[in-house]
C-alpha cells in the first residue's frame, strides 16, 4: 500500500478486504488498486471486542473480523465478486462449513450472501489491519 489517503471507489473495479483480529479488537480494510497497481485504502473499520468477546477463541475472533467486516461494508461489496484476505489459515472452509461450533456455522451460513474468494496471507503481509486495533494503541486495553 502507498498511503494512507482514502480513495473514492470505483464499483467498476474489484475490492480486497483484509481482515484481521487481536485479543481485543477486529480491523479491516477494504482497498482497490489504482492504476499505479498499487493498492490503495478506500474504508478503515476497527472495533474493540467485549469482555465476553475477546474470551472467544481465535478462530471465532478471526471469523468474527470477517463477519463484521462485511456487515459494515456490506454497500460496497454485496453483489459483486471481491477477494477476502485473513492470516488465519483455518477459516479457508468459510464456504463448506461443517464441525459442531454452532457460532462458527450461523456466521458461515452469514456470508453466503457474499461472492467472494479467500485468501491465506502471512500475519507478517496482514500490516494494514493490524494497525487497527489495541496492540498498536495500548491505552485502549484499559
Amino acid at each position: 500500500m502507498s498511503d494512507h489517503v482514502l480513495r473514492a471507489p470505483d464499483f467498476d473495479k474489484p475490492f480486497l478486504v483484509t481482515t484481521d483480529a487481536s485479543k481485543c479488537g477486529v480491523g479491516a480494510v477494504l482497498m482497490q488498486e489504482g492504476p499505479d497497481q498499487e493498492f490503495h485504502p478506500v474504508v478503515f473499520l476497527s472495533k474493540k471486542l467485549s469482555e465476553r468477546e475477546s474470551n472467544w477463541s481465535v478462530s471465532e475472533k478471526e471469523c468474527y473480523a470477517i463477519v463484521y467486516a462485511l456487515e459494515k461494508l456490506r454497500p460496497y461489496v454485496w453483489g459483486r465478486r471481491f477477494h477476502l484476505q485473513t492470516d488465519h489459515a483455518a477459516l479457508q472452509w468459510l464456504h463448506t462449513a461443517t464441525g459442531n461450533n454452532k457460532k462458527l456455522i450461523r456466521w458461515s451460513l452469514a456470508l453466503q450472501d457474499f461472492d467472494f474468494n479467500i485468501q491465506h496471507i502471512s500475519g507478517a503481509s496482514n500490516k494494514v489491519a493490524d494497525a487497527l486495533f489495541c496492540e498498536s494503541f495500548p491505552e485502549l486495553t484499559d
